[in-house]
């Protein structure tokens, strides 16, 4: 019963030695990183746009927002395109590892972190996997924030 409530899919990839969960409903498709078009005065996570196939996507760099230190790109490195808010956006993210179905009980509560500057508004819950720990981000949550509309008066500058 429990499993029906909250058994879902989850796309995962990594930042750093972190893994990631974000639920596969969200992805349009993954593509391999390749430059983008700089924008002015964008802040510093919107890495730019690309066109795809006709559609102008903001590029937002999962690594920088997330505070999570030098940002590298190898082959590894991918973007995840997502539509999300009625909108289409493209996370760069390390690397993707493969898609996971969780069922509640493989799923636990964000601990508290409210004394520290530790921001947990996006991450929906904990994912646990045999021995793997997956941070559950709500990709809607953040891509509709403020980050969202600055997203949006970089692109339409």
């Amino acid at each position: 019963m429990a499993e029906e409530r909250a058994g879902s899919e989850y796309l995962t990839f990594t930042l750093g030695q972190e893994e990631y969960g974000i639920e596969i409903l969200k992805v349009q498709e993954i593509r391999g990183y390749e430059a983008v078009t700089r924008i002015a005065n964008a802040p510093e996570f919107i890495k730019g746009v690309m066109n795809l196939r006709g559609i102008i996507v903001p590029i937002v760099d999962m690594r920088i927002k997330f505070n999570l230190g030098k940002v590298e790109y190898d082959e590894f490195t991918v973007v995840i395109i997502l539509n999300v808010v009625g909108r289409v956006v493209g996370i760069v993210v390390d690397s993707v590892s493969d898609v996971i179905q969780l069922g509640a009980e493989q799923i636990r509560a964000v601990p508290d972190f409210s004394s520290s500057t530790f921001d947990t508004q996006y991450i929906t819950g904990l994912g646990t996997i045999e021995q793997r720990m997956l941070i559950l981000v709500d990709i809607e949550k953040l891509m509709s924030g403020a980050d969202m509309a600055l997203i949006e008066q970089a692109t339409l500058q």
